[in-house]
């Protein structure tokens, strides 16, 4: 079944800040913005928050125990070698090692995280909303199906009053959410 939606295209930064921070003061729900680049103030307005930042700390913490045990274990427990009169149990010998390979468990477990959490995996379809997300384009989708038709027109009515270029109603078979 395809579902309408109403895709607002702006040039500019501010104006699309602007109609993002519009839309929610007046309770119209948005179903996705994109940006050619990271835009924060954006971020804060819809209130989607991320506990990725959790989730790596407690991987590094992870990463820190987990390569300190091993290298505690072979140097210590399991092959004792005694080279240029060291102890067996030398820990600054063991801080490079450590702080390498925690960087690469965060950033190998957050990758599969966030890849986990996105649904982006090899062979996924993605839903392309307008071709021109990706180029210097603001983009705000709203769902129709939410919205009903008198605030439909109200939201392309706003989006239009605060800057946007071109207001598009767009049908599609499949999105992934």
């Amino acid at each position: 079944m395809a579902r309408t939606f109403k895709i607002g295209i702006f040039d500019d930064e501010e104006k699309f800040i602007s109609s993002v921070r519009t839309l929610q003061e007046q309770q119209y729900p948005i179903h996705e913005v994109y940006t050619p680049y990271p835009v924060n103030e954006v971020f804060h307005l819809l209130k989607r928050n991320t506990r990725l930042p959790t989730a790596a700390y407690f991987f590094g913490l992870a990463g820190i125990i987990a390569t300190l045990a091993f290298l505690y274990y072979t140097s210590v427990i399991s092959w004792p070698i005694v080279y240029g009169g060291k102890p067996f149990n030398s820990f600054p010998s063991f801080i490079v090692v450590t702080i390498v390979l925690t960087i690469l468990v965060v950033t190998i477990l957050s990758l599969a995280v966030f890849s986990g959490r996105s649904k982006l995996y090899p062979g996924r379809e993605n839903t392309v909303f307008d071709s021109r997300a990706t180029d210097n384009k603001f983009i705000i989708v709203m769902d129709t199906e939410i919205l009903n038709q008198p605030m439909s027109g109200r939201a392309a009515d706003i989006m239009k009053a605060e800057g946007a270029i071109e207001i598009i109603d767009k049908e599609i078979e499949n999105v992934n959410t």
